[in-house]
């Protein structure tokens, strides 16, 4: 089985060692592993070709998700990635910042101590009000880091979440304007 995907225009494609994929655009470069044993991934002229020899379900579900991986990187070096999230809450108003690699929610339902979320390398967070959008070209970790801020404002077990809706939830995904 083998699978081309085409290379677009502006987009230059470097394969390191028959695993690591080093995309370059105008909005920078992304560069990832794929390894499998049975999975080959190679370059000729202006395609990427990954190849197998079998064509078993769970190979050809890898084959795909690859593809669609190598897609991500493609229009995230010429587009980019946003996410929008919304700031929510209903008695105790949050008080969200972003400090170093990190974004602070103090006051997340009248707790004394913060919480803190991971911001991942290459995501930018900006906080413009009540809404946190983050930018970056990797989808990947900008996604990551989206559920890194929810996860954050996770409630305890013991609440009931249709009465309280406090937290940090993702509105909207998409591309870079």
């Amino acid at each position: 089985m083998k699978e081309v995907i085409k290379i677009p225009e502006g987009i230059e494609v470097e394969i390191i060692s028959d695993e690591i994929v080093k995309v370059k655009g105008e909005k920078g470069e992304i560069e990832k592993k794929f390894y499998h044993p049975k999975l080959t991934i190679r370059k000729e002229n202006d395609e990427i070709i990954i190849e197998t020899k079998e064509d078993k379900r769970k190979i050809l579900a890898i084959v795909g998700t690859w593809r669609a991986h190598i897609k991500n990187m493609f229009k995230g070096v010429t587009k980019g990635f946003e996410y929008k999230m919304k700031i929510t809450y209903v008695h105790f108003p949050m008080d969200v910042k972003v400090e170093g690699d990190k974004v602070v929610i103090k006051n997340f339902l009248g707790q004394k101590a913060p919480r803190y979320a991971k911001i991942l390398d290459g995501v930018e967070v900006k906080i413009n009000g009540s809404d946190v959008i983050l930018k970056g070209i990797d989808r990947d970790k900008v996604g990551q880091t989206a559920g890194n801020i929810e996860k954050a404002t996770r409630l305890l077990k013991r609440r009931d979440r249709r009465r309280f809706s406090d937290g940090i939830y993702i509105v909207s995904k998409g591309e870079d304007e």
